[in-house]
């Protein structure tokens, strides 16, 4: 698969884009929870379109950044926040 088609695929499956020095793109998609909660995924790509990271942030019902998890390159499992830790 060429750079142009993982392009393509990413920008299917994400819905917003940033560019990134180095010719890299963030990408991310929300999701919205079932009790006001949401999840925010990242996944950030070199200038092939190769991923260099992954990760998932999750917001309370107030907006809160509460914990973020790592996923790649290394499954650093859930980090609670300050702003999330009660």
């Amino acid at each position: 698969m060429g750079v142009g088609d993982k392009r393509k695929l990413n920008e299917r499956k994400f819905s917003g884009t940033e560019d990134l020095p180095g010719g890299g793109r963030r990408y991310w998609l929300e999701v919205q929870g079932k009790h006001g909660w949401k999840a925010r995924y990242f996944k950030e790509v070199d200038a092939n379109e190769d991923t260099v990271n992954f990760y998932q942030e999750i917001y309370d019902d107030q907006d809160n950044l509460v914990e973020v998890h790592e996923k790649f390159p290394i499954d650093k499992g859930h980090r609670k926040t300050k702003e999330g830790q009660k």
